[in-house]
């Protein structure tokens, strides 16, 4: 194990959660904060859906649970935080990571499109933050990680989804400035193109193949490639690091080359 505490008061295992966990960014961050050493609760909206992702945590050596849960439900978000505590141990650190698409222009999105956007994304990592900051303020130390995105600044089709992750970046700043004091920091990661199942559905939206979407990508990416999701959880690894304790309200672009 790595980065975890050695202390005399914090000898137990650490405890993470990783909403949206069951495929993609979330699959990998959770996979990838086991082989840190953390306990990891895997978060997903159906319950079985996490559970080949914590069948891999275990085959490796690590302690997972799969907890079903709609980060937008507050009774549900707060039972399946106490049943981390209660099964795993308290959560110290939190990777919001749940999110949807409901891609469409302005004058074709619908209020529906707009508020299922605005629920997971903003509403559920509130929930998910608020549930668990406690653990962490008790324990001294903890840390939050919110996943923005590119599309922050802006991103044809997407004024749901920019405005969700544009406002997680106003939210982790403000859970840093809160929270500082008690030990936890908070940071947002924001992934450029990510070849993910969400970036799929954005290639059928707009009725080209996966495969001509990615290739596309990569030709606008100054590194030339597309991203993966272990790039994001590598750096999700370091932000929730005993050396990433001097960096909080900091949002980190992910993306293969410079973004504003």
């Amino acid at each position: 194990m790595t980065d975890q505490p050695t202390t005399a008061d914090t000898t137990t295992q650490r405890t993470a959660i990783v909403t949206g966990a069951a495929r993609g960014i979330g699959a990998a961050v959770a996979q990838r904060l086991a082989a840190d050493g953390f306990a990891v609760a895997v978060l997903d909206l159906d319950e079985s859906a996490c559970a080949a992702v914590v069948s891999q945590v275990e085959a490796a050596g690590g302690k997972g649970l799969a907890v079903g849960v709609d980060v937008s439900d507050e009774e549900g978000v707060q039972a399946a935080v106490d049943r981390v505590a209660a099964e795993l141990g308290a959560p110290t650190v939190l990777v919001n990571n749940a999110g949807i698409i409901r891609d469409n222009m302005l004058f074709k999105m619908t209020a529906g499109d707009w508020d299922a956007v605005m629920n997971v994304h903003l509403r559920g990592s509130f929930l998910m933050t608020r549930a668990t900051q406690k653990h962490m303020i008790d324990a001294k130390w903890g840390r939050v990680v919110n996943l923005s995105s590119t599309s922050a600044l802006g991103n044809r089709g997407q004024a749901n989804y920019s405005a969700a992750k544009a406002g997680l970046q106003g939210f982790t700043k403000t859970l840093a400035i809160e929270l500082g004091k008690f030990g936890v920091t908070a940071n947002a990661i924001a992934p450029g193109f990510i070849a993910t199942d969400m970036t799929r559905q954005t290639a059928e939206r707009m009725g080209i193949t996966f495969e001509q979407f990615l290739e596309g990508a990569a030709k606008e990416i100054p590194v030339g490639r597309v991203g993966q999701p272990d790039d994001i959880a590598a750096t999700a690894s370091f932000l929730v690091s005993e050396g990433a304790g001097f960096v909080s309200g900091q949002v980190i672009y992910v993306a293969g080359g410079p973004k504003d």
